[in-house]
């Protein structure tokens, strides 16, 4: 068995241990305050913010459920049962492709960018105040820049 490769240089075991463990009580914090606020303001889950989000860069054009599946990270069936519940909520319509039977397509309704833009600024304000708010300016974009090169791999 091969011994996984070294942290980088000049960082501990340690150091990366705390690192991450500081990492993840930040998400944890930021989420719950979160979920709270969306559910209290706008009635919605954090994955129902996700999804109208993803859906309004769309600009409009339908989107197949399978394309949701990797930046929401629900399994499909989890995902299509979100869907159907903000459908049901009258935020978005499912509707098939003309292109291809098999396929869902989904769309934000009116109601649903409305619920969006109120979500939206709540979404901001929990950041804003839970973890910008925090930090300095030059921090914010050191932060972006490095949470950034870690999502893209």
């Amino acid at each position: 068995m091969t011994a996984p490769p070294p942290p980088s240089a000049g960082v501990s075991e340690h150091a990366c241990a705390r690192a991450w463990a500081a990492l993840t009580a930040a998400h944890a914090r930021v989420a719950s305050q979160l979920t709270a606020a969306l559910q209290r303001e706008c009635g919605l889950t954090i994955t129902d913010f996700e999804i109208l989000l993803r859906l309004d860069a769309g600009h409009g054009a339908g989107q197949r459920i399978g394309d949701l599946t990797g930046p929401i990270r629900l399994s499909q069936p989890a995902l299509s049962r979100a869907v159907a519940r903000l459908a049901g909520r009258g935020f978005l319509t499912r509707s098939g492709s003309p292109a291809d039977a098999r396929c869902v397509l989904v769309t934000l309704t009116p109601a649903g960018r409305d619920v969006l833009a109120t979500a939206a600024g709540v979404h901001a304000s929990v950041i804003n105040e839970a973890l910008l708010g925090r930090i300095s300016p030059a921090e914010q974009e050191v932060l972006a820049r490095v949470l950034a090169r870690v999502a893209d791999g």
